[in-house]
């Protein structure tokens, strides 16, 4: 008979479905929904590229999404504490707990370098309301960043607000931070989207974005674009950073994993595709490339908010929505660390704090890697490491070995070493579908990714 007993280490649980689909959408939806998926599929061919990577989020990001959840539950406490337990129920080595850890330290180091990259939205919500992008050129709009990047005391002071609010929501705890934040930040970015897809709308170019979206293009669809849309899937869904098992051990029994996932899924691309209908009318409208890489947001768009009728208005609810989005992913980043530590008798208000601040830290090494330590490259003496400032080394490891390992680790347990009846009363009907895929199809995958990012 399935073991079904939680683990004893928290007590605090969601509310309901609709706030676990909140935080977990709020996890997965972040920078890399706004910001990273509408240039890439610039840069690969629009609708082709969607429809891939579409089926990658059902072979690879699914299964295991319902894996962490499912890992987390059982566990009920962090991604270390929980592995440890599930270890444990399945009589499996207690090395097994290293899952945990990698993935808890993979989140603590994203979560460095990704506040010092959400900071930058603040000072544009700033420069986009007080007009300073108003009949802005794109040289001038270049400078604008490029200075930003230049001044480490101003990057530090972003920095260091971002990574307070998150500390802030987070010390709160389940009930009266996570929930609170997360069913007020959730529901006003899509408001937020919804508002600046309908002003995009009143371009003139809104068919063409829609035609360069969702109209297949196989011709311009290569193999390194179908590994590009792989790569994402895997990433998008906030997996293999412990995120959604550490949210995960807050779900109620009762709660079906495998729907709840779909759901999550379903909205996380929902936000990636109303972010292109959001930006690429702009962009087709003012002549400008759809490929333009990161710059897109931080360089491009600002010159065509500055060309456009309420253009200063529009582009500070933009800044603000990628606020919010990168805010609702960076508290569960850090929930890992505080969970295990509050495990370990730390008060919740002192984990959160301690984790935020040795987060914050090792941030200060990512924004002086963007100005007075760019020419600081440790490691130059290694073959494939030559000229990686320490911001390129964290990105380097946690996206290409810490991540694909946890998430290749997660699916050999959930897949072969946890009994199938456990597993099945968790997912239920599901079941059939998830076992093979779990087993055999993700951890392909995942060694795809692996190995083509690491060339």
């Amino acid at each position: 008979m399935a073991n079904n007993k939680q683990g004893s280490g928290n007590q605090a649980q969601w509310s309901n479905r609709f706030v676990f689909i909140m935080a977990a959408v709020g996890s997965a939806v972040g920078l890399g929904n706004i910001w990273k998926f509408p240039y890439i599929t610039g840069e690969n061919g629009g609708g082709a590229f969607v429809l891939v990577y579409l089926a990658c989020i059902a072979i690879i990001g699914l299964p295991l999404m319902m894996s962490e959840i499912m890992l987390g539950r059982r566990g009920a406490k962090s991604p270390i504490g929980s592995m440890a337990v599930v270890a444990a129920q399945e009589h499996r080595h207690k090395s097994w707990v290293g899952v945990g850890i990698i993935a808890t330290l993979a989140a603590f180091l994203i979560l460095s370098f990704y506040s010092v990259i959400a900071g930058w939205t603040m000072p544009y919500i700033i420069s986009a309301v007080s007009g300073d992008f108003n009949d802005i050129a794109a040289a001038d709009s270049g400078k604008l960043f490029d200075r930003l990047l230049a001044s480490p005391g101003e990057l530090l002071l972003w920095h260091s607000i971002f990574m307070g609010l998150t500390v802030w929501v987070s010390a709160g705890g389940v009930r009266h931070g996570l929930e609170r934040a997360v069913t007020k930040l959730m529901p006003a970015l899509f408001v937020l989207l919804i508002i600046l897809v309908g002003y995009a709308s009143t371009t003139g170019h809104f068919s063409e974005a829609v035609r360069f979206l969702f109209t297949p293009d196989f011709s311009a669809l290569t193999a390194e674009a179908i590994l590009i849309a792989l790569g994402h899937a895997f990433f998008t869904l906030s997996l293999a950073s412990g995120a959604m098992m550490a949210y995960g051990a807050y779900l109620p029994k009762q709660v079906p994993i495998a729907r709840t996932a779909v759901v999550i899924a379903l909205m996380d691309t929902c936000v990636a595709l109303l972010a292109g209908l959001a930006i690429f009318p702009i962009v087709f409208a003012h002549g400008l490339a759809p490929s333009e890489g990161p710059g897109l947001i931080f360089v491009t768009l600002p010159v065509a908010f500055g060309q456009m009728p309420g253009g200063s208005f529009f582009a500070g609810l933009f800044f603000v929505l990628l606020l919010f989005a990168a805010w609702t992913s960076s508290i569960s980043m850090l929930e890992s660390l505080v969970g295990y530590l509050h495990e370990k008798g730390i008060s919740r208000a002192k984990a959160a704090i301690g984790g935020g601040l040795a987060a914050w830290l090792v941030g200060i090494t990512t924004l002086l890697s963007l100005n007075l330590w760019s020419d600081f490259t440790p490691l130059d003496s290694m073959a494939g490491f030559e000229g990686k400032t320490l911001f390129d080394l964290y990105d380097y490891l946690t996206a290409n070995i810490m991540m694909p390992l946890v998430a290749l680790l997660i699916a050999i347990f959930a897949g072969w070493k946890m009994a199938p009846a456990h597993s099945a009363a968790e997912l239920g009907g599901w079941h059939r579908w998830w076992l093979p895929m779990i087993r055999y199809i993700s951890p392909i995958a995942v060694l795809v990714v692996f190995f083509f990012n690491l060339k």
